[in-house]
């Protein structure tokens, strides 16, 4: 069943709402919709008026990273923890707080927290803690947190982006997640008539990796965010898929005049649904408290909801302090100890990270770290990658064909990597032709859409013979197919002698028709020229 607030009735006990509503199919595909709609891009203005404020102030940009873990079971009980469930079937009387429940830790999620803390260089707590963390806001049904506040699993480390800054970590902690909220007749609180409320998200658990304020624009927190959702994939700690709120982002921003050392006051900023709004609203923030100090205003500090339609951000409530969330132990969970064996063999599981991967690719491979950049960013790809690799495929030409060709091909199809029918023996295969002269890089774009597709199943070889489609090198062979091509097309000749030396490209065409595109388009362009200029 759906649980509903309503905003329009008289003010009485949110809870009494709860139980009193009749059930209502939620239509989630429409909050999606509503998120997929993008206002226009900044104007010039805008750009202009951040230039402007950024040659008075610095921002100082921290961010704090939610992500859902990769578990089957919810943090403290044995809910599922499955996305587009029908509403408010995945609940047990501990995650939607009945009392006398009493939670457990979920293993795998200390697991999972710990070793992303590692990945992340922090230094993990052998004695870790929860606590209460209380606040009382309907979708959350137990009126308190059970998070991580004194003893988390990780504190310190650092993570390096891909532009080759390094962002400091302050802590990692494990908490679980709220409900989810849908507000009926507006997008928000305000204006809504009721609220619907699926209690199956309470209790997901979650990390949350808090940066330190290293980060000097929207820019570089995008960045951030896009290496914490690389990191979380390649361990398999996250889906990191922002799109279902599986990883979400709240920015802290704040300016101070260039070459002081201080921090002016922090706003927060909420509703971040993607990368490109992380930019957008810190840039926007960055003016607003630009004006703000400019006009001899003050800079309050609250939480802030960024609007994508208006491109603005709006106030939500003004910030609340440590000391209004009442943190003590949680009673119900006492500490737990990690063994260093434990943490030893946690430690030795992680995989090799995308920041090492991209280095090892510019080292060992002579990639360009651009081009290594593209591989690593999906860990599917990368595996592809290293496959052919060592299947003997050479490590650029696999590379410009996989961020090339097949990138497109995926692309297009709306398909990942490992849905294709070309293996990495087969693209191994395939670059040791071209290799050997067996066929030219023409042919295999012939070749290709039928092995991506998976209608070829056999070697790349036995399809370049069922097909004719060997190269031809031999300059006699090609000479005689260009002589061809002449005496078929002897007024283009003509022209050609007589000055309209564009009509190579003419003759290089018929040529390539005429062998089945079999010639080296530039070996067979050579002949042509010589032939046409010779005679």
């Amino acid at each position: 069943m759906d649980w509903i607030i309503s905003y329009n009735e008289p003010q009485v006990s949110p809870w009494a709402h709860l139980l009193s509503r009749p059930s209502v199919r939620l239509q989630h595909h429409q909050e999606a919709k509503e998120r997929g709609r993008r206002s226009p891009n900044p104007n010039k203005k805008r750009n202009a008026a951040l230039e402007t404020v950024l040659k008075t102030y610095e921002p100082v940009v921290g961010v704090e990273v939610h992500a859902q873990l990769a578990t089957n079971t919810k943090a403290y009980c044995s809910c599922s923890t499955s996305y587009g469930s029908e509403p408010n079937t995945n609940i047990c009387p501990v995650c939607i707080g009945e009392p006398g429940a009493l939670p457990v830790p979920n293993k795998l999620m200390v697991e999972i927290a710990a070793k992303t803390g590692m990945a992340l260089g922090c230094s993990i707590a052998e004695l870790t803690a929860w606590d209460r963390k209380n606040y009382f806001y309907p979708d959350t049904p137990k009126n308190y947190q059970i998070t991580q506040h004194d003893m988390p699993i990780g504190l310190g480390g650092s993570l390096k982006l891909q532009s080759g800054k390094v962002v400091g970590i302050t802590r990692i902690h494990m908490e679980e997640d709220s409900a989810k909220m849908m507000h009926q007749g507006s997008d928000r609180v305000a204006g809504s008539t009721h609220s619907l409320i699926d209690f199956n998200r309470a209790g997901i658990p979650l990390v949350e990796i808090v940066s330190e304020p290293d980060m000097r624009g929207g820019g570089e927190a995008s960045e951030y965010g896009k290496e914490i959702q690389r990191l979380l994939r390649y361990l398999g700690a996250s889906d990191g898929n922002m799109e279902e709120g599986s990883l979400r982002l709240d920015v802290n921003v704040s300016l101070r005049r260039r070459g002081d050392q201080g921090f002016g006051t922090k706003v927060e900023l909420k509703n971040l649904n993607s990368f490109k709004a992380v930019q957008d609203a810190i840039d926007f923030e960055i003016v607003r408290q630009g004006g703000l100090y400019n006009e001899g205003g003050r800079i309050l500090q609250e939480t802030r909801l960024w609007d994508e339609r208006k491109h603005k951000t709006t106030v939500m409530r003004v910030k609340e302090g440590l000391s209004d969330y009442r943190f003590f132990p949680e009673p119900d969970i006492p500490p737990l100890e990690l063994s260093s064996g434990t943490l030893n063999s946690w430690r030795s599981e992680l995989c090799e990270l995308p920041a090492e991967k991209r280095s090892r690719y510019a080292e060992e491979f002579d990639l360009l770290p651009t081009d290594a950049a593209v591989i690593v960013d999906d860990h599917e790809v990368a595996k592809y990658f290293e496959l052919v690799v060592a299947k003997g495929g050479d490590p650029r030409e696999a590379c410009k064909w996989i961020i090339g060709d097949i990138a497109g091909y995926c692309k297009n199809l709306k398909l990942n990597i490992s849905d294709i029918g070309l293996t990495p023996g087969m693209l191994a295969e395939m670059l040791e032709l071209i290799s050997n002269r067996i066929i030219t890089g023409k042919i295999c774009k012939e070749l290709l859409p039928d092995m991506l597709s998976g209608d070829w199943e056999g070697s790349v070889l036995s399809m370049v013979e069922k097909r004719g489609m060997r190269a031809i090198w031999d300059q006699g062979e090609i000479e005689a197919i260009v002589h061809r091509v002449m005496d078929e097309n002897k007024k283009q000749v003509k022209q050609f002698k007589g000055g309209n030396t564009k009509l190579l490209g003419f003759f290089v065409g018929q040529g390539m028709k005429k062998c089945n595109g079999r010639a080296d388009p530039e070996q067979l362009q050579k002949i042509v020229q010589d032939l046409l200029t010779r005679q």
